[in-house]
C-alpha cells in the first residue's frame, strides 16, 4: 500500500465511477465507501447494467449517480461483448471522469481497456474472487481449460494499464502475480471488503436448541448439498437441532432447484425462507453460522457479517474461507465436500454448547480487529490517493 506522505500528488479525483456487473452489489458492498467517497467532495457515478426502481433509489441516496450500460453477465461471447465494451467506451466518454474503480471479471477487464482508450487517467480494479474458471474442485473439461486460458489472458493484458489491483485473499494475489496476470507493485491486499461493526452488532447467541444458518447463493459449489447432507446425519441423532438455508435459486446452471429445496423442507431437513432483506434478523436467532462453499470465494462478506454478530464459524478450508477461522479458536475448517467431516464439526457445538458463547466472542473480537469496514475503506482511500 502507498503510504499518506506518497500519496498527496499522484492523483487528483474530483470525479470516479464504480463499474460493476450487479447493481445490488454497489449499495451492499461498496455502499460505506461510496458515502466517504462523497463526503470528500468527489463526484461519483455507478454504472451497472440491470438497474431497477429499488436499486436506482438506493444508489441515489448513497449519493451517487446510478449510469446505465450493457453488459452480459454469463459467457464469452466475443461479438457480443466487443459490442457492449463499445457502449461502455462510449458511456465512459461522455461521462469524463478522473478514475474508474472496476469489480467483477467482465467490468475488470472491459472496463479497464474502455477507460484507457477515452483517456480516463486513474483505473483501480478489485478481485472479488477468481472465481470458477479458477476453481480447483471443478472438472477441468476441454471448455474450462480453454476458458481459463482466455480469461487469463484478458487478464494479463488489461491489468496490465490498473494503477492498483486489490485482492480479498493472499490465494488469489499469489495466483494473478505467478500467472503473470498482475505486476506485484501494484498490488494491495485486503482484509476482505469489511463489515459495518455497528450495523452488524454483536447479539448473544440461541443455545436452546443449538442451530444453524448458511446464508450464499444456491449454488452447487457453495456447499449447499454437503450442508443438508451434514443436517440430515446430525438430525438423525439429535432432531430437535435446528438448520436454516437463507438465499433464492436463480438461473446459474449450477443452480438448485425450488423443487430439491421444497423436497428438504418437507423431509424436515431445513428451513429455507428463501431471499431475505435483512439477514442479522437470522443471525440473531440461530447458535452457529455455516458456510462450506468450494467456490473460489474472494472473501465471503456473510461469514464476515456473522463474526460481527458473535457466532461461531464453520466453513470449509478453501480458497477466501480459511483465512476467517482460527481452527478451535472461533470455530472450526474442514476439507470441501466432506459432509460427514461437516456433521462431526456441528456435533462439536452440541456436546459442548459453551463453545458457541466462547468462539462467538473471538469471532467478534476477529471482526473488529481484521474486518472493520471503515479501516479498510481508508486503505482503499490511501490507494486512491484521496486521503
Amino acid at each position: 500500500m502507498l503510504n499518506k506522505k506518497d500519496n498527496l500528488n499522484i492523483y487528483n479525483i474530483k470525479s470516479l465511477a464504480f463499474i460493476t456487473s450487479q447493481a445490488f452489489s454497489v449499495y451492499n458492498f461498496r455502499g460505506s465507501l461510496i458515502r466517504l467517497l462523497v463526503s470528500q467532495g468527489i463526484t461519483v457515478f455507478a454504472l451497472a447494467p440491470d438497474y431497477d426502481a429499488v436499486s436506482r433509489g438506493k444508489v441515489l441516496e448513497l449519493g451517487a449517480k446510478p449510469i446505465d450500460f450493457r453488459l452480459s453477465r454469463a459467457g464469452f461471447n466475443p461479438i457480443r461483448d466487443f459490442f457492449d465494451s463499445i457502449r461502455l467506451l462510449l458511456v465512459l466518454r461522455d461521462l469524463k471522469v478522473d478514475a474508474i474503480f472496476a469489480y467483477f471479471i467482465k467490468p475488470v477487464i472491459y472496463g479497464t481497456l474502455a477507460a484507457v482508450i477515452v483517456g480516463v487517467k486513474n483505473r483501480f480494479a478489485m478481485i472479488e474472487g477468481a472465481g470458477f474458471v479458477f476453481n480447483d474442485y471443478q472438472s477441468n473439461s476441454n471448455l474450462r481449460i480453454l476458458l481459463r486460458f482466455i480469461v487469463t489472458c484478458l487478464y494479463r493484458f488489461s491489468l496490465r494499464f490498473a494503477d492498483r489491483v486489490f485482492f480479498l485473499n493472499p490465494d488469489d494475489k499469489r495466483l494473478f502475480i505467478e500467472t503473470g496476470m498482475v505486476d506485484h507493485n501494484k498490488v494491495t491486499l485486503l482484509n476482505g471488503i469489511g463489515v459495518d461493526l455497528d450495523h452488524f452488532s454483536s447479539k448473544p447467541p440461541v443455545t436452546q436448541p443449538v442451530s444453524f444458518v448458511m446464508v450464499a447463493r444456491l449454488l452447487r459449489e457453495k456447499g449447499v448439498y454437503d450442508y443438508v447432507e451434514a443436517a440430515r446425519l446430525v438430525k438423525s441423532m439429535h432432531p430437535e437441532v435446528r438448520f436454516f438455508l437463507l438465499g433464492s435459486v436463480d438461473a446459474n446452471p449450477e443452480s438448485l432447484s425450488q423443487a430439491e429445496i421444497d423436497a428438504w423442507q418437507t423431509e424436515g431437513l431445513i428451513v429455507c425462507p428463501g431471499h431475505v432483506s435483512d439477514i442479522r434478523d437470522w443471525i440473531e436467532r440461530v447458535s452457529v453460522f455455516v458456510l462450506p462453499s468450494y467456490y473460489r470465494e474472494g472473501l465471503p462478506r456473510s461469514i464476515m457479517e456473522a463474526m460481527a454478530m458473535g457466532r461461531p464459524i464453520i466453513t470449509s478450508d478453501t480458497v477466501g474461507c480459511r483465512e476467517t477461522v482460527e481452527e478451535g479458536i472461533n470455530g472450526f475448517k474442514v476439507p470441501p465436500r466432506s459432509p460427514n467431516l461437516l456433521a462431526d464439526a456441528m456435533m462439536a457445538f452440541i456436546q459442548q454448547p459453551e463453545l458457541i458463547s466462547e468462539m462467538g466472542a473471538k469471532s467478534r473480537q476477529f471482526a473488529q480487529n481484521k474486518y472493520d469496514v471503515s479501516k479498510i475503506n481508508m486503505q482503499i482511500l490511501s490507494d486512491l490517493g484521496i486521503s
